[in-house]
């Protein structure tokens, strides 16, 4: 041994490069907005990548439950690449969403992700490593086409998985409620007061001495345990359970083993989940080809959809009214349709034009109320509620023609203030009163951002105005030499050398469209240099008598 520290983890071609993302902002589009203005559901339109950086911060520790449906890594969209790199680029950029989505589950969350037979192995080693072995739930096993199929050759792939995993020990699964064949087996064949019960048996197949003896039967008889076995209970419960008449001995009360009466009304109000899921609980892939036809009169949008019913089972298991549900690949719209429909809040992010063609007027049909196929007849859906618009902000800085980096003339001063807030990891705020108070990161720590020239007479009136135990980050465009050092608690910087050698500016694509990526594995993230360091000499400047405009259209 060399002494290095070893550990059990997946290796793959490319797993110590990830990309340098850029927070981006999130823009409210009012016209694509449905409903309930004051609704906080979120359709998000962009690469689900930048979209995830875009709400980690206000988001963190919050989401209760995620249900996503990865594109599959059937080897159709890596034709030019040999297995390994196939496998090693799906796994990369699995791995970059799963660190930021682990980072939004609430202490109670969980994860729940369909996968098939192509990456699960995969994808089970590589969440064992992100979420820890212990924080597996199940495997669950759906069976997700209720016929083989006529072109299956060989044996047919009748199922697909989802494999969940929780954030803490603090997850806990809600309990499923009784189906009728279950109540079924609850009866009352001697009209107990007590209501329904179910019989289960007082022997056990292993022989205990203590609870190897004889009781006697409603006729009066004796009787022992069969041989090598032993009954359930000790002497002493056992007298209990007679007293309070919990043994049936049969009808005729001489039945040759007794059983004990679990009562409907003493049991849990729900079962325990099981790991296979048939089509008749969680719904099949031709449920949802035949919801969206429903919805889209005829079109067939997706190979593969899911079914509304495998989206309620998860989110019944899961999650609670009001709770926080998110989709990272939100397909055809389902989950949130779902979510939507059982009262939950919900958070649905979607790159392709299908957004636009599909998620759209689906949840406003549901929102309607008009939407009835799915689940909506078995919650009782009868529309409400509504959601936001939101698409990516571009990226706040581009090169211009000679090369060097500047802020994109797409960013108003609202923009950029809210991105300079994110990307300093404070929260935009803008305080109604004090103008420079546009976020905070603590209750006494403040930003502003402002694209005129900082002169010294504007950071003195800022610096009257603030109290001993506040501080201040101001960003700018430019700024006097003697304002670095004015102030020790007012710091200012320049933008946009400030962000340089941050992030990976200027890229808007981190999509699983794996047939676009570049093939040379050794190319390195290009990420802008950031500007070399200069030593300011303290110097001081006189009193200002007027307060400066907050933004202006050009530098002075």
């Amino acid at each position: 041994m060399n002494g290095t520290k070893q550990k059990l983890e997946l290796t793959w071609i490319g797993k110590d490069k990830q990309p340098v993302l850029e927070p981006r902002i999130l823009i409210e589009d009012p016209e694509k907005s449905y409903g309930d203005k004051t609704a906080e559901n979120m359709l998000i339109f962009g690469d689900n990548l930048l979209a995830l950086k875009a709400l980690e911060q206000d988001f963190a520790g919050k989401i209760k439950c995620i249900f996503i449906d990865p594109p599959y890594n059937t080897g159709s969209a890596f034709k030019q690449y040999d297995d390994g790199i196939e496998h090693s680029l799906w796994l990369s950029l699995i791995r970059d969403r799963l660190e930021i989505l682990k980072k939004i589950m609430s202490a109670e969350g969980s994860i729940w992700i369909a996968i098939d037979d192509n990456e699960s192995h995969y994808l089970k080693v590589l969440m064992d490593e992100i979420f820890g072995r212990s924080s597996f739930i199940a495997n669950i096993v759906w069976q997700s086409k209720d016929t083989p199929g006529n072109n299956a050759t060989g044996i047919a792939e009748t199922h697909n998985h989802i494999l969940a995993y929780k954030k803490t020990s603090w997850f806990q699964p809600n309990l499923l409620a009784r189906n009728s064949k279950q109540l079924a087996n609850y009866t009352n064949p001697d009209e107990d007061s007590r209501g329904p019960w179910l019989g289960t048996p007082l022997t056990r197949v292993e022989y205990r001495e203590r609870d190897y003896y004889a009781i006697k039967n409603k006729a009066g008889r004796e009787v022992f345990p069969p041989k090598g076995s032993s009954w359930r209970r000790p002497p002493d419960k056992m007298k209990e359970l007679a007293a309070d008449n919990r043994i049936w001995w049969g009808k005729s009360g001489n039945a040759e083993f007794p059983m004990e009466k679990k009562f409907l009304s003493e049991v849990k109000e729900g079962v325990v989940n099981q790991t296979w899921w048939p089509y008749e609980f969680a719904g099949s892939t031709r449920n949802a080809s035949s919801e969206l036809k429903g919805l889209f009169e005829g079109e067939k949008a997706f190979d593969t959809p899911k079914p509304e019913k495998l989206a309620f089972r998860i989110l019944e298991l899961t999650t609670k009214p009001g709770d926080l549900i998110l989709d990272s690949f939100l397909g055809s719209g389902t989950t949130a349709a779902v979510a939507h429909k059982m009262g939950r809040r919900w958070i649905g992010i979607e790159l392709g034009e299908h957004c636009h063609t599909h998620c759209l007027p689906r949840l406003k049909k549901v929102i309607d109320g008009t939407d009835q196929g799915g689940v909506s007849k078995a919650v009782d859906w009868k529309g409400g509620g509504g959601f936001k618009y939101y698409y990516l902000a571009p990226s706040l800085l581009k090169a211009d023609q000679y090369g060097n980096w500047i802020i994109d003339e797409r960013y108003n001063a609202d923009m950029l203030a809210a991105a300079m807030a994110k990307h300093e990891g404070f929260r935009y705020q803008p305080d109604a009163e004090i103008y420079w108070k546009q976020g905070r990161s603590t209750e006494k720590d403040y930003i502003f951002t402002t694209t005129q020239f900082v002169t010294i007479e504007f950071l003195d009136k800022v610096h009257e105005e603030m109290k001993l135990d506040e501080s201040l980050l101001i960003c700018c465009k430019s700024f006097s030499k003697a304002c670095e050092t004015r102030y020790f608690n007012i710091n200012v910087k320049k933008i946009p050398n400030m962000l340089l050698g941050r992030c990976e500016f200027g890229r808007d694509d981190y999509s699983l469209n794996i047939i676009n990526m570049p093939v040379d594995d050794n190319a390195p993230d290009f990420v802008p240099p950031g500007p070399k360091e200069k030593i300011q000499k303290k110097t001081r400047a006189s009193v200002p008598d007027k307060q400066m405009v907050l933004f202006d259209e050009e530098d002075p």
